[in-house]
C-alpha cells in the first residue's frame, strides 16, 4: 500500500496513546538487541530508543514513503531497513526485544505469523505488541460491508479486506503453546473524540481506507468514498464525533 506520512500524523496525539501503554510494558535492562516491525515514520522507534539507553535498535518498515520520513530519527543507535515484517522475522538475526506498534495487523495469517515472531526471540526475551482490534471496531466492519454491495464488489473483483486479527483469548493461547511466560494479553478502548464524521473519514483514510482505494479508479474511487463519507455521517451525526476506538496490547517472556 502507498502509505502517505502526512496523513498518518495528522492523528499523531492519538496514535502515540497506545504506544505509550505499550513501552511501560517493556522489562528496561542494558545492551538489548532490539527489532521493530512496521516502524513507520520512526518517531516512536527512536522514542522506544531513548527509554532503552545502550541499547541496538532496527526498525524495519515496508512503506519507502514512511522510510523517507525515519530518515530524521537515526542515530549511532537506531538504523532503518526497508523490509516487510514478512522478511523481516526470517532474518538470521535473534532478538532481546521484538516490538511492534500498530502494524502486524496488515500482515495475514496470525496463528502462523505469531510462531515465526516468537522463534526469532532469544531466550528471556521479551514480545512486545500492539495492534488495533480491527475485527471489533465500526469502520473497518463499515468498510467490509461497503466492499459487498454493488458496484462495487464487481468493480473490486470480489476483494475484502477481511482482518487477520484473532481475538485475545487466541494470542494468549499462542504465547502459551509458544514458551511464553509472565502474559499480558487485553483489548482497551482508546476513545476518539473528533470534530465530527469528516474527522472520523480523516482518521480511517491514513489506514483502513487505503486497501480499497487503491484497488479502484477515478469515477469509481470517488464514488466509494462518498458512500463511505455519507454512512459515516449516518453514524456519527453529532459533533463532536465519539468513536471507542479498540486496541489489542500483549507482552511475554520467552
Amino acid at each position: 500500500m502507498a502509505w502517505n506520512p502526512e496523513t498518518y500524523n495528522q492523528f499523531k496525539t492519538e496514535r502515540f496513546a497506545p504506544f505509550l501503554d505499550l513501552l511501560a510494558l517493556i522489562k528496561v535492562r542494558p545492551n538489548l538487541d532490539v527489532i521493530d516491525l512496521g516502524c513507520g515514520t520512526g518517531e516512536l522507534t527512536r522514542k522506544l530508543a531513548d527509554l532503552l539507553s545502550g541499547s541496538r535498535v532496527l526498525g524495519i518498515d515496508a512503506s519507502a514513503e514512511m522510510l523517507n520520513d525515519a530518515k530524521a530519527f537515526a542515530n549511532e543507535q537506531v538504523t532503518f531497513e526497508q523490509k516487510s515484517i514478512e522478511t523481516g522475522i526470517d532474518m538470521s538475526a535473534k532478538w532481546d526485544v521484538v516490538f511492534s506498534n500498530a502494524a502486524v495487523q496488515w500482515v495475514e495469517n496470525h496463528e502462523t505469523l505469531f510462531p515465526k515472531i516468537i522463534a526469532n526471540i532469544n531466550p528471556g526475551g521479551q514480545l512486545v505488541v500492539q495492534m488495533p482490534a480491527q475485527h471489533h471496531n465500526v469502520t473497518n466492519q463499515m468498510l467490509l460491508q461497503l466492499s459487498e454491495e454493488q458496484p462495487f464488489q464487481k468493480e473490486l473483483f470480489g476483494f475484502r479486506r477481511l482482518s487477520p486479527v484473532l481475538d485475545i483469548e487466541d494470542y494468549a493461547r499462542i504465547l502459551f503453546e509458544y514458551g511464553g511466560s509472565e502474559i499480558t494479553v487485553f483489548e482497551k478502548i482508546y476513545p476518539l473524540v473528533l470534530q465530527d464524521a469528516d474527522a472520523v473519514f480523516d482518521w480511517t483514510s491514513g489506514t483502513a481506507l487505503l486497501p480499497y482505494v487503491e484497488k479502484l479508479e477515478g469515477e469509481m474511487q470517488q464514488r466509494f468514498i462518498q458512500e463511505f463519507k455519507s454512512k459515516l455521517k449516518t453514524k456519527f451525526p453529532g459533533s463532536p464525533a465519539f468513536y471507542p476506538f479498540k486496541r489489542i496490547i500483549m507482552s511475554a517472556i520467552f
